[in-house]
């Protein structure tokens, strides 16, 4: 199964406060024999534990074979070892595990959650450690899931909201590897054999790559035990090759693709922010109060809320290993297209000019941080924290220190970064639907 790893992530990340420092314990943190780097957590009175592998195998690594890295990631858990996918279902389920593998732009990942009773925790690792170190990639399952990769990609070519996404990312990315779907295209796929998917697997899916993130009711001793079971035979390999530099646009450009639609998708935006950035803090909270909080932010309340261009109008920041992108998006009515893309850009041009008021910052300030108690009410949402913290290299404490560097933004670093960093002279624009044939 796949998810949206690396989203939810930045979702979850972002919605800190003062809480998490006293509800999370310390992080643990060491490295295995094979150079894994592993971080724990230790939670007391649930007998649950939530384990997540997560390797520097995302679709950024497919080279010229675009679809590879999300293939290999959905037949990790069809067959493995001595089981067919039903059968690691049936054993999974026995014992009340959860186990689910995932992909993004720079990641490929396996989610295990299992209760803590030895016999019901030695069946989930050890189903777990044959998933990730015996995959079998049989033909059968191959051809199968080649097939359902090839009609998703066709629906979403009649998709005007996907086809959107796919431009937009190629516009502003242009020959990056970030520049190409995560599932491919489908020149690409069709080309696809098993044997990639293994040479694949073989070159990022191995102990030097990848990181692991354990939260439960365990001591360490237990922790450490579980970690080199799963990873037990996994080659130490060598960790993945360093990325290409994002390159900004040089100018502004616009790309319009006619799609027989009543609607019309605008997708405006610039490559802008890594994990680790020193302007993170300062483009976030100005993002929060210029598009990405909803009802209340700047760009919904004049397009949508004012003048009713628009049902969604939002924008955010979606950092990455390398410079993700910052993103305003809309649909609207093919009529009133033009208009609801000026009132979107003449916000936006204000706020970089000048940032938020003082009474704007307050209730974004409030709002992030009072609304993160409801963020963390499971062991599987701190492994998120935990993975996410080690596979980008942020500090341990992280956590404890989110809430502070929040609450010391002021205006005038909200202005000094979005004025440094977000440049409409070089935003890429897309338009896909009805409007775009105008």
């Amino acid at each position: 199964m796949h998810t949206k790893f690396l989203s939810a992530f930045i979702t979850l990340l972002i919605l800190l406060s003062p809480c998490m420092a006293q509800a999370t314990p310390g992080i643990q943190y060491w490295t295995t024999a094979q150079g894994t780097r592993v971080y724990f957590v230790r939670t007391e009175g649930l007998p649950m534990v939530d384990l997540r592998v997560v390797f520097a195998a995302g679709s950024v690594y497919d080279g010229a074979q675009h679809g590879v890295a999300s293939l290999t990631s959905a037949l990790l858990d069809s067959e493995a070892g001595k089981w067919n996918a039903d059968e690691i279902a049936q054993r999974l389920d026995s014992v009340g595990a959860v186990m689910e593998t995932s992909v993004s732009k720079d990641t490929g990942s396996l989610y295990l959650r299992s209760l803590t009773d030895p016999d019901k925790l030695n069946v989930a690792v050890e189903t777990l450690h044959a998933i990730l170190t015996q995959p079998l990639f049989t033909a059968q399952d191959f051809e199968r899931q080649k097939r359902q990769v090839l009609l998703g990609l066709q629906e979403k070519e009649e998709s005007p909201g996907d086809l959107a996404e796919v431009i937009y990312a190629k516009a502003i990315y242009g020959d990056h590897p970030y520049g190409h779907p995560t599932d491919g295209e489908i020149g690409t796929v069709s080309k696809l054999t098993r044997n990639d998917l293994i040479k694949f697997y073989q070159r990022y899916y191995v102990a030097a790559n990848a990181v692991v993130a354990v939260v439960g009711d365990l001591a360490r001793a237990d922790a450490e035990t579980i970690v080199e079971r799963v990873l037990a035979g996994l080659p130490q390999g060598a960790p993945a090759e360093t990325l290409p530099t994002v390159a900004e646009p040089l100018a502004a450009n616009t790309v319009k693709r006619f799609s027989p639609s009543t609607q019309t998708h605008v997708l405006v935006g610039e490559p802008v922010l890594s994990f680790n950035d020193p302007d993170y803090f300062p483009l976030y909270v100005g993002n929060h109060i210029l598009g990405g909080s909803g009802l209340v932010a700047r760009i919904t309340q004049e397009v949508r809320e004012k003048r009713g261009l628009s049902y969604s109008a939002n924008s955010h920041f979606f950092p990455r290993a390398g410079k993700g992108p910052f993103t305003i998006r809309l649909q609207t009515r093919n009529g009133q297209t033009d208009r609801a893309m000026k009132v979107m850009m003449e916000t936006t041009n204000k706020f970089i000019a000048e940032g938020p008021t003082d009474k704007e910052l307050e209730a974004a300030k409030q709002n992030i941080v009072g609304g993160f108690v409801l963020r963390i009410d499971n062991n599987r949402k701190i492994a998120e924290y935990m993975a996410t913290i080690g596979f980008y290299g942020l500090p341990l404490d992280y956590l404890n220190t989110f809430t502070a560097k929040v609450q010391s933004v002021t205006v005038a670093d909200i202005v000094k970064a979005f004025k440094a960093r977000v440049d409409p002279a070089r935003f890429q624009t897309v338009l896909v639907g009805g409007a775009a044939g105008q």
